[in-house]
């Protein structure tokens, strides 16, 4: 068969014709897209830059600052990406895209849930503040001082020198006994006296030996309560309120306390008991060991 080479020329010609056609019609689309991609970019960088000195004024985390900055900066972008497409009439490629992207999220969502959720559970540990770097807390039953908080984990420092690293969530979800909040804290002792001393005397001398601590709470009555008759004492509580939220302060004021309780129990001659137990070598009891006669060979 003879190659037509004119015919050739001419469907070349029509289809060329044809594409310039076309996109000389496409092109005040194509340059109202490319407007619109600049916008959302010039548009993106000063709302990032606006929400960034906002989120400034309600967190102190430089991490959690610039993760809602990117997603400010990405939406943005990506609405300015969709409109778009929608001008250049590819309304059939961003539904494609939107529905890749939920599939994706779906799918990444299942595979990281634990990172999700530490995730979340930093940003609100960020914005509410139930913790801050520096404060003395108790959780996950570790007690420290806050050394730092970022999006994933909160790291404490024990009064024993280690570190813990304890996942956001755990934080989130578990109870926090934070020590900083107040200054005041309560020192409960549990002390014990004879069954043969004076039970008045003895809280008066109690609540006097503990009554020139160095940071006894002015506004806060020390309270004595005798609780129990023990198998060799009589159990009493005695709850002291200082004013301090360090720890190393409230086990030296506990340690003072011991110190002063047992120097004024020594001077005044209360005695504070050994375990004891009595033999019974009679059905009835109340028989001496010296009044036995023991057997002889």
């Amino acid at each position: 068969m003879e190659f037509d080479l004119q015919k050739a020329l001419d469907i070349l010609t029509n289809k060329l014709e044809s594409w310039l056609e076309n996109t000389t019609a496409l092109l005040p689309n194509v340059i109202i897209a490319v407007t619109v991609l600049f916008f959302s970019y010039f548009t993106a960088k000063i709302l990032k830059s606006i929400v960034g000195r906002i989120l400034t004024r309600f967190s102190d985390e430089k991490s959690i600052n610039t993760l809602f900055t990117t997603f400010v900066y990405l939406g943005v972008l990506g609405t300015g990406l969709i409109i778009a497409l929608n001008v250049l009439h590819l309304e059939q490629t961003v539904t494609s895209l939107l529905a890749g992207a939920g599939i994706v999220g779906l799918a990444l969502g299942f595979a990281f849930q634990d990172i999700t959720a530490n995730l979340i559970s930093g940003v609100l540990i960020a914005f509410r503040k139930p913790i801050q770097v520096g404060d003395i807390i108790e959780t996950a039953s570790y007690i420290g001082v806050v050394e730092n908080i970022n999006l994933r984990v909160t790291v404490i420092k024990t009064f024993q020198g280690l570190h813990v690293i304890i996942p956001n969530k755990d934080v989130f979800q578990s109870p926090v006994t934070n020590y900083t909040k107040t200054n005041e804290r309560r020192i409960d002792l549990e002390v014990g006296v004879s069954y043969a001393d004076d039970l008045n005397k003895v809280k008066s001398i109690a609540l006097n030996a503990v009554a020139d601590l160095p940071n006894l709470l002015s506004n806060k009555e020390t309270k004595l309560y005798f609780n129990e008759f023990g198998d060799s004492s009589i159990n009493f509580s005695i709850m002291i309120w200082i004013n301090s939220a360090n720890e190393t302060t409230y086990l030296q004021e506990k340690s003072d306390a011991i110190i002063a309780i047992k120097q004024a129990f020594d001077h005044h001659g209360i005695t504070i008991p050994f375990p004891i137990r009595t033999l019974d070598f009679g059905i009835k009891g109340g028989k001496e060991l010296s009044e036995m006669n023991p057997p002889t060979s």
